[in-house]
Formats: C-alpha cells, sequence, structure tokens
C-alpha cells in the first residue's frame, strides 16, 4: 500500500480544507427608551406624607404619592392641577374616617 493510500485510510488528506463561510451579523439598531419618571411628563401636583416632603425636596430622596408615582419632588405644585388619582384616594380616606 502506497503512502497516499495509507494516509487516507488515517484521514489525513493533503487537500486544503475549504475555507469557513462567514455571514454577516445583522444590524441592531435600538431607540433609546425615553425615561418617563422625571416628573417632565406628568404635569399635575401629587399628593404626598408632609415628613417625605421636606425629604424630597431637602435631601433629594424619591417620594410616593397616593397614587404610586415614585419621583423626586424639583417643582412649585402650586403651578400643576391636582393629579386626580391623588384626589379620588384622599377623599376615599377622609371618607372613611368618622
Amino acid at each position: 500500500m502506497g503512502e497516499d493510500q495509507q494516509a487516507s485510510l488515517n484521514g489525513v488528506s493533503d487537500t486544503p480544507a475549504p475555507a469557513p463561510t462567514v455571514a454577516p451579523a445583522p444590524t441592531i439598531i435600538e431607540e433609546p427608551v425615553p425615561i418617563t419618571d422625571d416628573g417632565d411628563h406628568d404635569l399635575f401636583a401629587h399628593i404626598i406624607n408632609k415628613a417625605d416632603q421636606m425629604k424630597g425636596y431637602v435631601m433629594g430622596e424619591a417620594v410616593r404619592a397616593l397614587c404610586g408615582k415614585v419621583w423626586v419632588p424639583t417643582r412649585d405644585p402650586e403651578r400643576f392641577p391636582l393629579c386626580p388619582t391623588c384626589k379620588e384616594i384622599l377623599a376615599q380616606i377622609h371618607a372613611e374616617r368618622p
């Protein structure tokens, strides 16, 4: 048996392997997600606990309104209409009190 026959029986070949095919990667364009908890989108004054109000304005901590909105207050609430959901919840609280 010749060397060529012996090499082919061992799985070795003199023929070069074909070059791998590389497909281009798809381009993914992600649009930025708007930040909606900065207060600009929600132009209402919200009802919060007075103690939380001081933490929010003085310490810069996030506060939670009766309606569930969480944000760091930075604007004068007198300039905006009252949040209807906060107003409803406050009315329910007052109605439950004797």
